[in-house]
């Protein structure tokens, strides 16, 4: 269970007023690189941390109440994703939200599945895109674009498909009858990416 910053202040209400104080260190939370703050009773991720009504993310959460927080945007790769944004015939915009959501930047990211690098791409999709080091930030961000320009040609333009295929594999894509694939990962996953999408649009 993951709940935006718009959410969290009547979240914080219902667990402080409702909860008993035993309950409450059951939910944990933390705030990602995009000013996101997260919740769960399931801390996967390991920058959970229990939750108390005057932890920081909780004091931060409610005075942030009523604005949505501004995706960050990585300065560092800007020149760079321009350029390859520009080969490829792709906003630059879409890769920022990308990496944003599968690395948030990280060059030496590395997924439980095994993707690696700023894009998270998977072993078969470097070598297929003739990226011989993952963790070099130009050859990952060259083959993942590579690879979102392709799937965009595949799907006709169809963002959403295109994003699903990029989590979930093509080959999925297709065999669910060119829908998003019922996975919870996926469709936790594109709509993510969308809205970062949209909002770096209007920042570039």
């Amino acid at each position: 269970m993951k709940l935006s910053a718009a959410y969290t202040f009547v979240f914080v209400i219902v667990l402080t007023c409702v909860l008993p104080q035993s309950a409450t260190a059951e939910i944990y939370s933390f705030t990602d690189e995009n000013g996101v703050a997260h919740f769960s009773n399931v801390p996967t991720d390991p920058r959970y941390v229990p939750l108390t009504p005057s932890a920081p993310s909780v004091r931060k959460a409610i005075a942030t109440t009523g604005r949505q927080a501004e995706p960050k945007l990585n300065s560092q790769y800007g020149r760079i994703i321009e350029e390859i944004a520009r080969t490829y015939g792709l906003e630059s915009a879409l890769i920022h939200a990308v990496v944003s959501v599968e690395s948030a930047y990280r060059v030496t990211a590395v997924s439980r599945k095994g993707a690696g690098g700023l894009m998270q791409l998977m072993p078969e999709t470097a070598q297929r895109y003739g990226v011989a080091d993952r963790f070099d930030p130009v050859q990952n961000l060259h083959g993942g674009a590579r690879y979102l320009s392709d799937l965009l040609k595949m799907f006709n333009g169809d963002m959403r498909l295109t994003l699903a295929a990029y989590n979930a594999g093509e080959n999925n894509v297709i065999k669910y009858g060119n829908q998003i694939p019922p996975f919870q990962e996926t469709r936790a996953y594109v709509p993510k990416v969308m809205e970062l999408y949209r909002k770096y649009q209007l920042r570039m």
